[in-house]
């Protein structure tokens, strides 16, 4: 359950910081810590979470690919 707050909050500081503005670079942090934090929701939770899994893959693959771009 505590996984589930931390993502939900997480998901509030991020909405916050939108409508305040923010650098892109600082939202981006933000949503990576968000994947984590999801990331460990999921492992904990005890089942019917192979949906969330597979979104979550596809985020971390955005987000990797994001970053090669930016690289380049």
């Amino acid at each position: 359950m505590d996984e589930a707050r931390a993502v939900l909050a997480r998901l509030e500081r991020i909405e916050a910081l939108d409508r305040a503005g923010s650098p892109a670079t600082v939202l981006l942090e933000e949503v990576r810590a968000l994947l984590a934090e999801a990331e460990e929701w999921v492992r904990v939770e005890p089942g019917g979470t192979a949906r969330a899994a597979r979104a979550l893959d596809r985020c971390a693959e955005a987000l990797g690919s994001r970053k090669e771009l930016a690289i380049m």
